[in-house]
């Protein structure tokens, strides 16, 4: 019973995260572009959600990793001994031109 709770939860705000995606850029296209451009038209809530699907198709976003995804370099840096460590930043140091401070 709770799993289907759960996936009910999910599925409803998805739903009103979609909702409120599609308004908001709806709201933004009709503020803006008929502003900056003549002739340009105001959109309806279907045409934002369809601007929503192209960017998404387009240039990706949207991605549901869950964060910061270089945090998995930091696994290898925790797992460094302090002498590899210390040759990896004296290496990056070299390669930024910083010398060692004293």
């Amino acid at each position: 019973m709770r799993y289907r709770l759960r996936w009910i939860g999910k599925l409803l705000f998805v739903v009103v995260a979609v909702a409120v995606l599609g308004w908001a850029v709806m709201t933004l296209w009709n503020w803006v572009v008929p502003a900056l451009f003549v002739g340009a038209r105001s959109i309806d809530f279907l045409h934002a959600l369809g601007l929503l699907v192209l960017s998404r198709i387009l240039f990706g976003g949207f991605r549901g990793h869950g964060g910061w995804r270089g945090r998995r370099h930091w696994r290898k840096w925790e797992s460094m001994s302090p002498e590899e460590r210390e040759q990896f930043q004296a290496k990056w140091r070299s390669r930024c031109g910083q010398q060692k401070e004293a």
